[in-house]
């Protein structure tokens, strides 16, 4: 008794490739971001820092002057 219709593997109604998907989400997880995006990323935090001070030293000349009078 043959087999009517064979079993293929990846024939045309069954063409996923799960290794494929896992290449492919291995290479997106291991992509380093250009430098571009790294350059702005650091410097955000340090444009922050710098607002956070100048707002301190406004403050504490504000206080120092409130004082002197």
């Amino acid at each position: 008794m043959s087999n009517p219709s064979p079993q293929v593997p990846n024939g045309p109604d069954n063409n996923y490739d799960p290794a494929g998907s896992t290449q492919m989400f291995r290479a997106f997880v291991e992509e380093q971001p250009p430098a571009v995006q790294v350059q702005r990323a650091q410097a955000r935090p340090r444009i922050g820092l710098i607002v956070g001070v100048v707002v301190a030293l406004l403050v504490v000349v504000g206080v120092v002057a409130l004082a002197m009078r």
